[in-house]
């Protein structure tokens, strides 16, 4: 077992290196880039106690929850596996504005089963949200924000998938559907089997316009989509066409504050049915069959904190930006580092001091660690020799002192001159 113990349980991952520093690069861009929006930065915890994470989201959650007891309390804990609920609940409680909000966070998130949005357990999960304003306005603000996202993390010619859950809801309603058959029609529905759809529809004694409509639904997808709903729903309720006009508004306005981005509609997406309550989006980029961020409205989410304000937002993973992103490269990798010897010397530390708050790299040397494999040998610099600090005794390289400054990432070294310390290109190699 000893040899296993490097491993990572299964959809768990980390960062290294020159990668790490990629993530922080586009981490403080996109923070940056919500502060300049206006949005202010929040940093919920990362357990907490189970009902307040499942707060509003019913089961779309619970399943996907690590579930802990806490040892002081005696009360149920859990992992955060979304941050939505968390950020609801300092609007609602904490902050108790009666005017809009803008928040946004950052921060990992865990998942008890691989989530196809991020396809791992840890997503690295960044988001913004508006609380307190019910217009299509602020869902166009949203998307906008999605867009700059994503352009900002290197990802061009992504589309927007549009749906929203009142259509699916009001056909259910209209039907007289039980909660049992309207769950199982709902699972049918996302992985649209059509077959089963109809199947599930005449199992249901439903007949004439519902059972048509609610059969219809998967289908309703596509550029053309809501145009092909205005006849296919005609014979919807109020709460069908009311749905509808929402999303014809919020495409006319997206169509004049994105013109370049192309649109899709599916009539049968419902992420987070349980606890959305108007439109729900997904961005997705060619080639790639994930959707890359996701989002929507929720209005009574923050109902059992005491103010269920309007509310609507997205979510992505920045790791999964980065590994979508086009060759973005960390800031430091512009230009190696710079080697300075070990010593207290006060000229050199002043220098080094300077060339650091100018933005540089410097690395000091480590006396008595050599940058082979198992630290200093006695043999002669640049050949290969037996070390007794070496696991087993093993072979260990010596490297010269500008093969060592090399391999710890600098191009250059600092050496006393006649007129103090310099900056002395390292030999070629």
């Amino acid at each position: 077992m000893d040899e296993e113990r490097w491993l990572l349980p299964t959809g768990i991952d980390e960062v290294l290196p020159p990668q790490a520093q990629v993530l922080e690069s586009l981490r403080r861009d996109l923070l940056d880039l919500y502060r300049g929006w206006g949005y202010e930065l929040v940093i919920p915890p990362f357990i907490d106690y189970l009902e307040s994470l499942l707060t509003g989201t019913g089961q779309d959650l619970d399943l996907q929850t690590f579930k802990l007891t806490d040892q002081l309390s005696g009360r149920m804990l859990g992992v955060r596996a979304d941050m939505t609920p968390q950020v609801a609940r300092i609007d609602a409680h904490h902050l108790r504005r009666d005017t809009p909000t803008r928040l946004c966070y950052l921060g990992t998130v865990l998942h008890t089963r691989a989530d196809g949005f991020a396809g791992t357990r840890s997503p690295y999960q960044i988001g913004a949200e508006i609380y307190g304003h019910a217009g299509i306005e602020s869902e166009v603000e949203i998307l906008r924000l999605i867009i700059e996202t994503l352009g900002t993390a290197g990802i061009a010619g992504c589309y927007l998938d549009l749906g929203h859950v009142g259509i699916f809801r009001g056909l259910a309603r209209q039907a007289g559907l039980t909660a049992a058959q309207e769950h199982a029609l709902f699972d049918a529905l996302q992985r649209k089997a059509i077959p089963e759809i109809e199947t599930l529809v005449a199992g249901f004694g439903l007949a004439g316009a519902s059972a048509d409509m609610l059969a219809a639904l998967a289908e309703l997808n596509g550029d053309d989509a809501l145009t092909r709903a205005a006849t296919v729903l005609r014979a919807a309720d109020a709460p069908v066409q009311e749905a509808l006009a929402d999303l014809r508004r919020l495409a006319a306005a997206l169509n004049q504050w994105l013109p370049q981005v192309s649109i899709h509609y599916d009539l049968a997406e419902l992420r987070g049915y349980r606890y959305k309550t108007g439109a729900v989006f997904a961005a997705f980029v060619p080639g790639w069959g994930l959707e890359i961020a996701r989002g929507g409205r929720y209005d009574d989410i923050g109902r059992v904190f005491g103010r269920a304000r309007p509310a609507v937002g997205f979510s992505t993973d920045l790791k999964g930006l980065l590994r979508l992103g086009a060759g973005r490269a960390a800031p430091d990798q512009e230009r190696a580092a710079i080697y300075a010897p070990w010593s207290a010397a006060p000229a050199l530390l002043a220098q080094i001091q300077r060339l650091r708050q100018a933005g540089e790299r410097v690395v000091t040397a480590l006396p008595g660690c050599a940058a082979g494999r198992a630290g200093v040998s006695s043999a002669t610099p640049g050949t290969r020799g037996r070390d007794a600090r070496a696991p087993g005794g093993g072979e260990s390289i010596v490297l010269t002192p500008d093969q060592e400054a090399r391999a710890q990432g600098c191009d250059r070294r600092l050496v006393e001159g006649a007129s103090g310390w310099e900056i002395q290109a390292l030999a070629k190699t």
